[in-house]
């Protein structure tokens, strides 16, 4: 699980609840009307502008990769992929039928290598793979942005809509609580759906792409080399090319001359 997801969360709603409670209570903070111009606006909107297939892989998806991490860091990938290049190198492909990893992607790629797929199979199947994981996630960094983006905008719709029926109804002070409570509530709404919420989620997801993208990229250049009886060695020198200079060689691998 990834824990800065959950802390963040967590500690933004303890930092909006103290604020509620050290000056009232929580059913001061609700007004369904205020609800129904954020959620049900924002939500509206949001289908206007993606398609239905969009939301159903872009929302589940983005929520679950915003609290996961990857199984495996880049680093991991490289030493993994080394050591899957030693037992092909010692077994042949027939060696690989054993090998067990958490990684979903790159058991794929060492089945392919198993079962005899020539290289470009391999490599155009795991590319498609890739490209159409990688699209799902951005459609989720994009939809959870454009209900940040949304959010605060009916925020303003309802405090407009709140003032409007206020000062409609100014003959009758009875009236005029409820409707500046919807005024005001939905702009707080709107404000922290946003800025806690959809936002933050939508540049973790953005985040997370990037280091997706890396990653199976990475596999895929090691699956294919491993298919082509690369040596070990050439394999994880090859590879320690994705990561950052100073953790290339963290464990002291040597460098081919």
């Amino acid at each position: 699980m990834d824990i800065a997801t959950l802390v963040g969360l967590v500690a933004g709603a303890i930092v909006v609840s103290s604020l509620i409670l050290m000056g009232g209570t929580f059913g001061m903070f609700y007004d369904i009307h205020a609800v129904i111009v954020i959620f049900g606006g924002s939500f509206a909107a949001t289908m206007i502008r993606f398609p239905l297939s969009a939301m159903i892989h872009g929302v589940p998806l983005g929520a679950k990769f915003a609290f996961t991490l990857s199984s495996l860091s880049a680093h991991d990938l490289v030493d993994e992929l080394a050591r899957i290049a030693e037992i092909a190198r010692k077994q042949g492909p027939v060696g690989l039928e054993k090998v067990e990893t958490d990684e979903p992607f790159l058991a794929k790629g060492i089945r392919y290598v198993a079962d005899g797929y020539d290289l470009d199979f391999i490599r155009d199947n795991l590319e498609r793979d890739r490209d159409n994981f990688l699209m799902h996630l951005d459609e989720g960094s994009k939809i959870y942005r454009a209900v940040g983006d949304c959010a605060p905008a009916f925020g303003m719709i309802g405090t407009l809509l709140g003032m409007v029926q206020m000062f409609s109804n100014m003959q009758d002070p009875s009236k005029l609580g409820p409707f500046m409570a919807t005024a005001l509530l939905a702009t707080l709404y709107g404000a922290v759906v946003a800025n806690l919420i959809c936002l933050p989620i939508a540049d973790k997801l953005h985040g997370k792409l990037l280091d997706e993208e890396t990653n199976r990229t990475l596999i895929i250049d090691g699956i294919l080399m491993i298919r082509d009886s690369k040596s070990p060695t050439l394999v994880r020198e090859m590879l320690l090319a994705y990561l950052p200079e100073k953790h290339r060689h963290a464990e002291g691998e040597p460098v081919p001359a």
